[in-house]
């Protein structure tokens, strides 16, 4: 936990039922408590991972094209989105880009914070913040989640404005 007294917010699962339905008891990401973890590297260094900041605040990773809500074994999470790997000067892995994108848990851009911890607390080096930021939020006109894309904030399926601070819960 951080230097904070309360542990940065959990995000639930807010996606369609399908990617949930795929979830297996005991089946989650590969867990990443340090740099150790990623030796061999988990997923192809090619392309970018899934990842999730579970609730306990450890990083785990997934292949691209797994759900996040797989990833996370079905639990609400502090982080979710997806991450690339290189290797720094001395051979070690270290985050390269890292993005917040989940459609499944839309977390806001606050969940840095628990990707920070979870990175810092395992001696991942990173960029210091998202590199791709995604802002979510949900019409409360319609009720669909949107992508916030260039501060327009207008729902793209009734056009109705688009509240200002993150609101994407459940319901």
């Amino acid at each position: 936990m951080s230097a904070r007294d309360e542990p940065p917010p959990l995000f639930s699962y807010v996606g369609p039922p399908g990617p949930a339905a795929l979830v297996r008891a005991g089946v989650r990401g590969h867990p990443v408590r340090g740099r150790r973890d990623l030796d061999p590297l988990p997923v192809d260094p090619a392309e970018p991972a899934t990842y999730v900041v579970d609730r306990a605040g450890v990083l785990r990773l997934a292949p691209r094209r797994s759900e996040h809500v797989v990833c996370a074994g079905g639990e609400p999470v502090r982080a979710a989105g997806e991450m690339t790997f290189e290797r720094d000067g001395a051979g070690r892995w270290e985050v390269r880009e890292v993005a917040n994108l989940s459609t499944g848990y839309c977390p806001d851009l606050t969940s840095w914070a628990a990707v920070a911890e979870a990175l810092e607390g395992a001696g991942i080096g990173h960029p210091g913040g998202f590199t791709h930021a995604v802002v979510f939020r949900r019409c409360e006109e319609c009720r669909e989640c949107n992508v916030v894309r260039e501060g327009w904030f207008v729902c793209v399926f009734c056009e109705a404005e688009l509240p200002g601070r993150w609101n994407v819960g459940p319901g």
